[in-house]
């Protein structure tokens, strides 16, 4: 028995047979001795750990590995910042620009395409319009895909799982909000950014 550490459904992952990557604790009060962190997927792998991409995120702003438009340095981050009745993952500041960043972390491929969600996120579509909301007042907005993975042709919004997601995701690039993806190389203990900004179709 071990702890898992994404909420999302995972069915095209974790499947009979799949090779799993697992990390010890050592926590002694905790109801399970592991976490499932990562899934070997054909010649990838595959990071699930959905706590994973706000430290990849924020690592890489820190790191100047992420640049994000009028943002090439960043004097203030603050994690967990709350605009209307949405908390943000991110609020940034560089001089007077101020923006909101929505971090996702996206674990759904087929051939070699990236999609999110893999589940229907009410909140999710939430956070968008809040965003939205957000940049028409004034703020800079981005959502950034954080791909828990490598080899990715393009990210797209899974209208087949949630169209309600894909269309809150194209109005919000049509109101100015910015919509980026971001790949990762994954290891068994390790995933980081890899340089790779990956083409949004919409």
């Amino acid at each position: 028995m071990c702890h898992v550490k994404n909420t999302g459904r995972l069915k095209e992952l974790l499947t009979d047979g799949a090779v799993v990557y697992l990390e010890k604790s050592s926590d002694p009060m905790r109801k399970t001795g592991y976490s499932l962190i990562s899934v070997k997927k054909g010649s990838r792998i595959v990071n699930i750990d959905s706590q994973a991409p706000n430290k990849v995120f924020c690592e890489g702003l820190v790191e100047g590995k992420i640049k994000l438009p009028g943002f090439d340095q960043v004097s203030c981050i603050k994690q967990e910042s709350t605009y209307g009745t949405s908390r943000f993952d991110f609020y940034i500041e560089n001089g007077s620009r101020k923006a909101y960043v929505e971090v996702k972390g996206v674990t759904l491929e087929t051939e070699g395409i990236a999609k999110f969600p893999d589940a229907p996120t009410q909140r999710g579509v939430k956070h968008i319009y809040e965003l939205t909301d957000a940049k028409k007042s004034g703020f800079d907005a981005y959502i950034v895909f954080i791909i828990q993975m490598n080899n990715i042709k393009y990210f797209t919004p899974n209208d087949a799982t949630h169209r309600e997601f894909g269309e809150a995701l194209r109005f919000a690039a049509e109101n100015g909000v910015g919509v980026i993806a971001l790949e990762c190389d994954v290891w068994p203990d390790c995933i980081e950014l890899n340089g790779k900004e990956c083409a949004v179709l919409l």
